[in-house]
């Protein structure tokens, strides 16, 4: 009877953690829709993003802050949830959208995917954490993946002027990203996924109404009508739902596993884009994101193998 309990729960596990990677892969493609049916600029569509998440991260603030095993923030923690939601959710998704005006949904979740590997980079040169040989191999994988994908994206893109610096942004993306991605693995553990994730989210809402509010100074265009679909997409089913499915998905299944399910963005990604936005899909992007994959899954078995020991 235990056993099929155990069974069940991982089950259930690991599709609602598939389903949520599958459902955030979706953002890009939302995004670049966005750009083609309306004159938004990225950073109005990111504030809209904002906007109608706030409510749902308040609401997780406020419940977790009155369960009884709630963990108090220290002024420390406190400004380190900060700095992290600023890099993670705020810097991090305005380079995202920007980028992501400039180069295809399918290059930009690949280039994105790096984050992994950026991570193993900052635990090595911040934490001294040593680079064993399989990560290496990864690290060549990856990278060479992305070359060779970067590449054939190139061929087919001659005409775009600014290719190489969304390229650039999206880029910067993945290594704020990761810097969240570290500092998250450290900080979970104390104050709890939901937590953790709720205080980090408000942190860059300030951060992205600031910016906007500098920038614009109008709010009345957050409002539009033909951006109202866009970004209830963007934020309920790209945003909130599967951060909440993937927080599920951590405590059924485990961090690790929950990273190697998530593998299945990049791939999600290209099959969307080409579906949907008429993307085509070429070899050198198959076999670049084969590697890319494979090197993120390396990455992850020897974060699951380590910890099993």
């Amino acid at each position: 009877m235990t056993l099929n309990r155990k069974k069940n729960i991982s089950l259930s596990g690991f599709l609602i953690t598939f389903l949520g990677a599958i459902l955030f892969s979706t953002k890009a493609i939302i995004v670049k829709k966005a750009f083609h049916a309306t004159s938004v600029d990225a950073l109005t569509l990111l504030t809209d993003r904002m906007i109608f998440s706030l409510p749902f991260y308040i609401g997780a603030a406020v419940f977790v802050s009155q369960k009884k095993d709630n963990v108090r923030m220290s002024k420390r923690q406190w400004i380190y949830v900060f700095l992290l939601g600023i890099a993670g959710y705020y810097l991090s998704s305005y380079f995202d959208f920007v980028g992501l005006q400039y180069v295809s949904a399918g290059l930009e979740r690949l280039i994105l995917f790096l984050y992994p590997t950026f991570a193993v980079v900052i635990n090595s040169i911040l934490f001294k954490q040593k680079i064993n040989n399989i990560q290496k191999m990864a690290l060549a994988l990856t990278y060479t993946g992305i070359g060779i994908a970067y590449f054939g994206e190139l061929k087919i893109d001659t005409l775009n002027p600014n290719f190489y610096w969304g390229s650039f942004l999206v880029f910067v993306c993945a290594i704020t990203y990761s810097f969240y991605l570290v500092g998250s693995g450290r900080m979970v553990p104390v104050l709890g996924v939901t937590k953790f994730t709720a205080y980090a989210m408000l942190a860059a809402t300030a951060g992205v109404f600031i910016h906007y509010l500098f920038r614009h100074h109008d709010t009345g265009r957050l409002f539009d009508s033909s951006l109202l679909g866009y970004a209830v997409l963007l934020a309920l089913f790209a945003t909130v739902i599967p951060s909440f499915m993937l927080s599920y998905g951590m405590k059924k299944i485990g961090a690790n596993n929950t990273a190697i399910i998530t593998s299945i963005g990049p791939v999600s990604t290209i099959l969307q884009a080409h579906f949907i936005l008429g993307d085509r899909i070429f070899t050198e992007q198959v076999i670049g994101t084969a590697l890319v994959v494979i090197g993120v899954l390396l990455i992850g078995w020897r974060s699951m193998e380590r910890s099993e020991i």
